[in-house]
């Protein structure tokens, strides 16, 4: 039997980059004993459905996923106004095919403070060559010291 040549991660899709990021958050979540389910596609906002043991306590999660192995992620800007005491992100740096993806959970509330706060300092701080930046929809969130990576606890399963 012929073997497939696989891609690099950096050469894979975006949807398939998110597919890849939920899945791979799904089999974290499971293998810390918390059950996980993936949503329908037309679940708006909550990419994963988990829960502890004994479904006592649920937690609705919002996966992003970015093939750059570099903890910044792009998100729109209904993620300001899009938080919830029990929704959390969770952030997936993917690597190569032989590397464990970095995942960063953070709470919803947090993401949006963020964003909303580094959106108005670069729309006030003037671009390269002194102009009025043109506002924009989308966000960009970063750990780039890795505050929150691998920080499942803040769950609260």
């Amino acid at each position: 039997m012929a073997h497939e040549k696989t891609k690099p991660t950096s050469e894979i899709t975006s949807i398939l980059t998110g597919v890849a990021g939920e899945y791979f958050v799904a089999a974290e979540l499971s293998q810390r004993g918390y059950i996980a389910s993936i949503t329908l596609r037309n679940t708006r906002g909550i990419d994963i459905l988990a829960s502890n043991a004994n479904a006592s306590k649920q937690v609705g999660i919002q996966v992003k996923t970015n093939k750059y192995n570099k903890p910044v992620w792009l998100l729109n800007e209904k993620a300001e106004d899009y938080f919830a005491e029990n929704l959390f992100y969770v952030f997936v740096c993917l690597k190569s095919l032989n590397e464990h993806p970095d995942f960063y959970v953070v709470p919803s509330v947090i993401v949006a403070k963020y964003i909303k706060r580094t959106h108005h300092e670069w729309l006030v701080t003037p671009g390269k060559r002194g102009q009025q930046r043109n506002d924009s929809s989308m966000r960009n969130f970063r750990d780039l010291d890795g505050k929150y990576k691998d920080k499942w606890k803040l769950l609260g399963l």
